[in-house]
Protein backbone atom coordinates (compact mmCIF):
# COMPACT_ATOMS: atom_id res chain seq x y z
CA UNK A 1 0.00 0.00 0.00
CA UNK A 2 1.07 3.45 -1.01
CA UNK A 3 0.46 6.71 0.74
CA UNK A 4 -0.22 8.02 -1.97
CA UNK A 5 -0.96 7.42 -5.42
CA UNK A 6 -1.15 9.66 -8.64
CA UNK A 7 -3.75 8.39 -10.75
CA UNK A 8 -3.69 9.02 -14.47
CA UNK A 9 -7.28 8.50 -16.44
CA UNK A 10 -5.79 7.62 -20.76
CA UNK A 11 -7.80 6.92 -23.33
CA UNK A 12 -6.32 7.28 -26.58
CA UNK A 13 -3.55 9.75 -25.10
CA UNK A 14 -0.20 8.41 -26.11
CA UNK A 15 1.31 11.83 -27.35
CA UNK A 16 0.15 13.10 -24.06
CA UNK A 17 1.84 10.31 -22.39
CA UNK A 18 5.02 10.18 -24.03
CA UNK A 19 5.25 14.34 -23.58
CA UNK A 20 4.35 14.37 -19.94
CA UNK A 21 4.23 11.28 -18.17
CA UNK A 22 8.58 11.17 -17.58
CA UNK A 23 7.63 14.75 -16.26
CA UNK A 24 5.31 13.33 -13.69
CA UNK A 25 7.70 10.33 -12.66
CA UNK A 26 11.06 12.38 -12.28
CA UNK A 27 9.20 15.75 -10.75
CA UNK A 28 6.62 12.79 -8.22
CA UNK A 29 9.85 10.88 -6.61
CA UNK A 30 9.40 10.23 -3.53
CA UNK A 31 9.14 6.11 -1.64
CA UNK A 32 5.57 7.03 -0.70
CA UNK A 33 4.03 7.30 -4.18
CA UNK A 34 3.06 5.41 -6.71
CA UNK A 35 1.97 5.85 -10.67
CA UNK A 36 -0.60 4.73 -12.35
CA UNK A 37 -2.39 4.99 -15.29
CA UNK A 38 -5.79 4.07 -15.78
CA UNK A 39 -7.21 3.03 -19.65
CA UNK A 40 -10.05 3.86 -20.88
CA UNK A 41 -10.02 1.39 -23.91
CA UNK A 42 -7.80 3.19 -25.75
CA UNK A 43 -7.84 2.11 -29.02
CA UNK A 44 -4.44 3.58 -30.15
CA UNK A 45 -1.03 2.44 -28.60
CA UNK A 46 -1.03 3.58 -25.51
CA UNK A 47 -0.69 0.63 -23.39
CA UNK A 48 1.98 -0.84 -25.69
CA UNK A 49 3.65 2.29 -25.09
CA UNK A 50 4.00 2.29 -21.63
CA UNK A 51 3.89 -1.45 -21.15
CA UNK A 52 7.73 -0.88 -23.32
CA UNK A 53 9.03 2.50 -21.92
CA UNK A 54 7.48 2.04 -18.11
CA UNK A 55 7.61 -1.09 -17.25
CA UNK A 56 7.10 -0.07 -14.04
CA UNK A 57 4.33 2.15 -13.88
CA UNK A 58 1.20 -0.37 -13.07
CA UNK A 59 -1.41 0.18 -15.57
CA UNK A 60 -5.37 -0.41 -14.94
CA UNK A 61 -7.16 -1.85 -18.05
CA UNK A 62 -10.81 -1.01 -18.89
CA UNK A 63 -12.84 -2.67 -20.86
CA UNK A 64 -14.38 0.15 -22.46
CA UNK A 65 -14.58 3.99 -22.27
CA UNK A 66 -16.47 4.90 -19.13
CA UNK A 67 -15.41 8.56 -19.40
CA UNK A 68 -13.96 10.86 -16.68
CA UNK A 69 -15.88 10.36 -13.65
CA UNK A 70 -16.97 6.21 -14.58
CA UNK A 71 -13.34 5.57 -15.79
CA UNK A 72 -11.49 6.85 -12.03
CA UNK A 73 -14.94 5.07 -10.37
CA UNK A 74 -13.52 1.97 -11.36
CA UNK A 75 -9.95 2.28 -11.61
CA UNK A 76 -9.65 3.62 -7.99
CA UNK A 77 -11.48 0.65 -6.47
CA UNK A 78 -8.50 -0.79 -7.20
CA UNK A 79 -6.01 1.32 -5.90
CA UNK A 80 -4.96 0.83 -2.38
CA UNK A 81 -3.43 4.08 -0.80
CA UNK A 82 -4.11 6.56 1.86
CA UNK A 83 -4.46 9.48 -0.84
CA UNK A 84 -5.90 9.35 -4.60
CA UNK A 85 -3.96 12.08 -6.49
CA UNK A 86 -6.22 12.56 -9.98
CA UNK A 87 -3.96 13.90 -12.65
CA UNK A 88 -5.04 14.56 -15.93
CA UNK A 89 -2.36 13.10 -18.39
CA UNK A 90 -1.75 16.89 -20.08
CA UNK A 91 -0.05 18.38 -16.89
CA UNK A 92 3.15 18.87 -16.19
CA UNK A 93 4.13 19.13 -12.21
CA UNK A 94 6.89 20.84 -10.64
CA UNK A 95 9.78 19.66 -8.54
CA UNK A 96 8.15 18.75 -5.63
CA UNK A 97 4.52 19.42 -5.89
CA UNK A 98 3.75 16.26 -4.02
CA UNK A 99 5.16 17.37 -0.60
CA UNK A 100 3.11 20.09 0.16
CA UNK A 101 -0.43 18.51 -0.68
CA UNK A 102 0.87 15.56 0.99
CA UNK A 103 2.13 17.50 4.08
CA UNK A 104 -1.38 18.93 4.43
CA UNK A 105 -3.16 16.33 4.62
CA UNK A 106 -1.39 14.37 7.26
CA UNK A 107 -1.63 16.97 9.46
CA UNK A 108 -4.87 18.32 9.21
CA UNK A 109 -7.26 15.64 9.58
CA UNK A 110 -10.49 17.66 8.45
CA UNK A 111 -8.87 18.55 4.94
CA UNK A 112 -10.79 16.11 2.77
CA UNK A 113 -9.06 17.27 -0.45
CA UNK A 114 -6.65 19.79 -1.70
CA UNK A 115 -5.13 21.15 -4.92
CA UNK A 116 -1.87 22.90 -6.53
CA UNK A 117 -1.63 26.37 -8.18
CA UNK A 118 -2.67 26.23 -11.74
CA UNK A 119 -0.52 27.66 -14.82
CA UNK A 120 -1.00 27.49 -18.23
CA UNK A 121 1.15 25.19 -19.95
CA UNK A 122 1.33 27.35 -23.46
CA UNK A 123 1.33 30.42 -21.30
CA UNK A 124 2.50 29.98 -17.88
CA UNK A 125 2.79 33.50 -16.45
CA UNK A 126 -0.58 33.12 -16.41
CA UNK A 127 -3.34 30.97 -14.33
CA UNK A 128 -5.16 27.72 -15.93
CA UNK A 129 -9.09 28.17 -17.00
CA UNK A 130 -9.51 24.65 -15.24
CA UNK A 131 -8.77 25.04 -11.18
CA UNK A 132 -6.12 28.53 -11.41
CA UNK A 133 -5.35 28.88 -7.61
CA UNK A 134 -8.87 27.29 -6.19
CA UNK A 135 -12.58 27.15 -7.16
CA UNK A 136 -15.12 28.61 -5.83
CA UNK A 137 -19.03 29.04 -6.72
CA UNK A 138 -21.73 31.98 -6.58
CA UNK A 139 -25.38 31.58 -5.60
CA UNK A 140 -26.44 30.63 -9.11
CA UNK A 141 -24.19 28.03 -9.37
CA UNK A 142 -21.65 29.70 -11.88
CA UNK A 143 -18.23 28.32 -11.16
CA UNK A 144 -15.06 30.84 -10.88
CA UNK A 145 -11.52 30.65 -9.61
CA UNK A 146 -9.03 32.94 -7.70
CA UNK A 147 -7.41 34.00 -10.68
CA UNK A 148 -10.49 33.05 -13.72
CA UNK A 149 -13.55 34.46 -13.63
CA UNK A 150 -15.79 33.50 -16.32
CA UNK A 151 -13.34 33.33 -19.46
CA UNK A 152 -10.99 36.41 -17.84
CA UNK A 153 -7.78 34.84 -17.05
CA UNK A 154 -5.34 36.48 -15.16
CA UNK A 155 -1.95 36.23 -14.76
CA UNK A 156 0.23 34.97 -12.33
CA UNK A 157 1.78 37.79 -10.43
CA UNK A 158 2.01 35.91 -6.94
CA UNK A 159 -1.06 37.88 -5.52
CA UNK A 160 -2.48 34.54 -4.66
CA UNK A 161 0.02 32.51 -3.35
CA UNK A 162 -1.15 31.97 0.75
CA UNK A 163 -3.11 28.50 1.14
CA UNK A 164 -6.72 29.03 0.89
CA UNK A 165 -9.77 27.43 1.16
CA UNK A 166 -11.87 26.60 -1.41
CA UNK A 167 -15.30 25.22 -2.51
CA UNK A 168 -13.97 22.76 -4.92
CA UNK A 169 -10.63 21.53 -6.48
CA UNK A 170 -9.84 20.97 -9.71
CA UNK A 171 -9.92 17.68 -11.47
CA UNK A 172 -7.29 17.89 -13.11
CA UNK A 173 -4.86 17.41 -10.58
CA UNK A 174 -7.37 16.28 -7.01
CA UNK A 175 -5.68 15.24 -3.87
CA UNK A 176 -8.19 13.63 -2.06
CA UNK A 177 -8.67 11.19 0.95
CA UNK A 178 -8.97 7.32 -0.37
CA UNK A 179 -11.80 6.05 2.23
CA UNK A 180 -13.83 9.79 1.68
CA UNK A 181 -13.94 9.62 -1.51
CA UNK A 182 -15.27 5.92 -1.55
CA UNK A 183 -17.55 6.97 0.95
CA UNK A 184 -18.70 10.37 -0.98
CA UNK A 185 -19.78 7.71 -4.01
CA UNK A 186 -17.34 9.27 -6.32
CA UNK A 187 -17.61 11.05 -8.99
CA UNK A 188 -21.34 10.83 -10.15
CA UNK A 189 -20.94 8.76 -13.72
CA UNK A 190 -24.11 10.51 -15.15
CA UNK A 191 -22.29 13.19 -15.52
CA UNK A 192 -19.69 11.62 -17.83
CA UNK A 193 -17.33 14.61 -17.80
CA UNK A 194 -17.01 17.88 -16.41
CA UNK A 195 -18.29 19.33 -12.93
CA UNK A 196 -18.22 15.87 -12.15
CA UNK A 197 -15.66 16.96 -9.84
CA UNK A 198 -17.41 20.43 -8.03
CA UNK A 199 -20.39 17.82 -7.43
CA UNK A 200 -18.02 15.94 -5.46
CA UNK A 201 -16.33 18.66 -3.35
CA UNK A 202 -19.71 19.90 -2.90
CA UNK A 203 -21.05 16.87 -1.39
CA UNK A 204 -17.77 16.88 0.60
CA UNK A 205 -18.36 20.33 1.77
CA UNK A 206 -21.95 19.27 2.76
CA UNK A 207 -20.21 16.38 4.82
CA UNK A 208 -18.40 19.25 7.13
CA UNK A 209 -14.98 18.61 5.69
CA UNK A 210 -12.59 21.60 4.55
CA UNK A 211 -10.70 21.95 0.34
CA UNK A 212 -8.08 23.89 0.40
CA UNK A 213 -5.39 24.97 -2.31
CA UNK A 214 -1.57 25.33 -1.32
CA UNK A 215 -0.02 27.37 -4.22
CA UNK A 216 3.65 26.35 -3.03
CA UNK A 217 2.86 23.39 -5.07
CA UNK A 218 2.40 23.97 -9.12
CA UNK A 219 1.61 22.11 -12.15
CA UNK A 220 1.28 23.32 -15.82
CA UNK A 221 -1.92 22.22 -17.38
CA UNK A 222 -2.13 22.33 -21.16
CA UNK A 223 -6.57 22.29 -20.87
CA UNK A 224 -8.93 21.29 -23.55
CA UNK A 225 -6.68 18.64 -24.74
CA UNK A 226 -9.32 15.70 -24.20
CA UNK A 227 -12.08 17.87 -25.67
CA UNK A 228 -11.85 22.35 -27.16
CA UNK A 229 -13.16 24.52 -24.46
CA UNK A 230 -15.75 26.36 -27.20
CA UNK A 231 -17.04 23.02 -28.38
CA UNK A 232 -21.34 22.01 -28.18
CA UNK A 233 -20.36 19.41 -26.79
CA UNK A 234 -18.83 20.54 -23.71
CA UNK A 235 -21.24 23.32 -23.70
CA UNK A 236 -24.10 20.41 -23.51
CA UNK A 237 -22.22 19.13 -20.43
CA UNK A 238 -21.70 21.83 -18.51
CA UNK A 239 -25.45 23.21 -18.78
CA UNK A 240 -26.51 20.06 -17.76
CA UNK A 241 -24.45 18.86 -15.47
CA UNK A 242 -24.46 22.13 -13.35
CA UNK A 243 -28.37 21.69 -13.33
CA UNK A 244 -28.01 17.81 -11.92
CA UNK A 245 -25.60 18.98 -9.09
CA UNK A 246 -27.29 21.84 -8.12
CA UNK A 247 -30.68 19.90 -7.70
CA UNK A 248 -28.23 17.07 -6.04
CA UNK A 249 -26.71 19.64 -3.17
CA UNK A 250 -28.05 22.81 -2.35
CA UNK A 251 -30.35 22.87 0.72
CA UNK A 252 -34.13 22.22 0.51
CA UNK A 253 -35.49 25.58 0.82
CA UNK A 254 -33.23 26.42 -2.04
CA UNK A 255 -33.97 23.74 -4.46
CA UNK A 256 -36.89 25.60 -6.09
CA UNK A 257 -35.83 29.18 -6.51
CA UNK A 258 -32.44 28.75 -7.48
CA UNK A 259 -32.57 26.11 -10.31
CA UNK A 260 -35.48 28.17 -11.68
CA UNK A 261 -34.33 31.07 -11.94
CA UNK A 262 -30.75 29.55 -13.09
CA UNK A 263 -32.98 28.08 -16.38
CA UNK A 264 -33.88 31.12 -16.85
CA UNK A 265 -30.69 32.04 -16.95
CA UNK A 266 -29.81 29.36 -19.44
CA UNK A 267 -32.67 30.59 -21.76
CA UNK A 268 -30.64 33.98 -21.65
CA UNK A 269 -27.45 32.40 -22.96
CA UNK A 270 -29.68 30.03 -25.57
CA UNK A 271 -30.86 32.98 -26.84
CA UNK A 272 -27.55 35.07 -27.00
CA UNK A 273 -26.28 32.05 -28.72
CA UNK A 274 -29.10 31.78 -31.27
CA UNK A 275 -29.02 35.54 -32.32
CA UNK A 276 -25.30 35.42 -32.92
CA UNK A 277 -25.72 32.65 -35.57
CA UNK A 278 -24.16 30.10 -33.07
CA UNK A 279 -26.69 27.61 -33.50
CA UNK A 280 -25.04 24.67 -32.42
CA UNK A 281 -24.20 25.81 -29.25
CA UNK A 282 -27.98 27.18 -28.38
CA UNK A 283 -28.91 23.51 -29.39
CA UNK A 284 -26.36 22.74 -26.86
CA UNK A 285 -28.33 24.33 -24.31
CA UNK A 286 -31.43 23.24 -24.96
CA UNK A 287 -30.49 19.68 -25.04
CA UNK A 288 -28.95 20.35 -22.13
CA UNK A 289 -32.22 20.82 -20.02
CA UNK A 290 -33.90 18.04 -21.90
CA UNK A 291 -31.43 15.46 -20.64
CA UNK A 292 -31.66 16.99 -17.42
CA UNK A 293 -35.81 16.33 -17.38
CA UNK A 294 -34.59 12.98 -18.05
CA UNK A 295 -32.23 12.24 -15.31
CA UNK A 296 -33.93 14.58 -12.77
CA UNK A 297 -35.70 11.07 -10.78
CA UNK A 298 -32.16 9.37 -10.86
CA UNK A 299 -30.86 12.83 -9.32
CA UNK A 300 -33.17 13.23 -6.76
CA UNK A 301 -32.68 9.20 -5.39
CA UNK A 302 -28.97 10.05 -5.48
CA UNK A 303 -29.70 13.04 -3.72
CA UNK A 304 -31.78 11.10 -0.82
CA UNK A 305 -29.27 8.36 -0.68
CA UNK A 306 -26.82 11.60 0.91
CA UNK A 307 -29.56 12.96 3.15
CA UNK A 308 -27.53 10.99 6.20
CA UNK A 309 -24.43 12.10 5.24
CA UNK A 310 -25.33 15.80 4.97
CA UNK A 311 -23.90 17.97 7.88
CA UNK A 312 -23.45 21.39 6.75
CA UNK A 313 -25.60 23.33 4.21
CA UNK A 314 -24.04 27.01 4.11
CA UNK A 315 -20.80 27.57 2.87
CA UNK A 316 -18.54 30.62 2.90
CA UNK A 317 -16.89 29.96 -0.44
CA UNK A 318 -20.41 30.35 -2.13
CA UNK A 319 -20.18 33.88 -3.31
CA UNK A 320 -23.47 35.05 -2.27
CA UNK A 321 -24.06 37.29 -5.38
CA UNK A 322 -24.09 36.39 -9.01
CA UNK A 323 -20.97 36.24 -10.66
CA UNK A 324 -22.32 36.84 -14.03
CA UNK A 325 -23.64 40.13 -12.77
CA UNK A 326 -20.41 41.18 -11.14
CA UNK A 327 -19.11 40.67 -14.33
CA UNK A 328 -21.54 41.85 -17.14
CA UNK A 329 -22.88 44.97 -15.36
CA UNK A 330 -20.26 45.54 -12.69
CA UNK A 331 -17.16 44.81 -14.78
CA UNK A 332 -15.58 42.77 -12.32
CA UNK A 333 -12.31 41.26 -14.06
CA UNK A 334 -10.81 39.92 -11.15
CA UNK A 335 -11.24 37.58 -8.07
CA UNK A 336 -9.59 40.16 -6.24
CA UNK A 337 -12.27 42.72 -6.85
CA UNK A 338 -14.93 40.88 -5.56
CA UNK A 339 -17.32 42.30 -2.59
CA UNK A 340 -18.94 40.72 -0.02
CA UNK A 341 -16.65 37.74 0.04
CA UNK A 342 -14.42 37.10 3.18
CA UNK A 343 -12.91 34.20 3.35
Amino acid sequence: MSKTAVVILNWNGKTLLEKFLPVVIKNSNRPDVEIIVADNASSDESVDYLKNKFPDVQIISLDKNYGFAGGYNRALKKVDADYYLLLNSDVAPVEGWLDPLIKAMDTDHNLAACMPKIRAYNQPEKFEYAGASGGYMDVFGYPFCRGRILNEIEQDRGQYNDPQSVFWATGASLMIRADLYQQAGGLDESFFAHMEEIDLCWRIKNMGYSIKVFPSSEVLHVGGATLDQQHPRKTYLNFRNNLLMMLKNLSGKSIFPVIVFRMILDGVAAFHFFIKGEFRFAAAVFNAHMSFYRLLPSAWVKRRHQKHLRRVSKHKEIYPQSIIWAFYFKKVKLFSELKHFHL
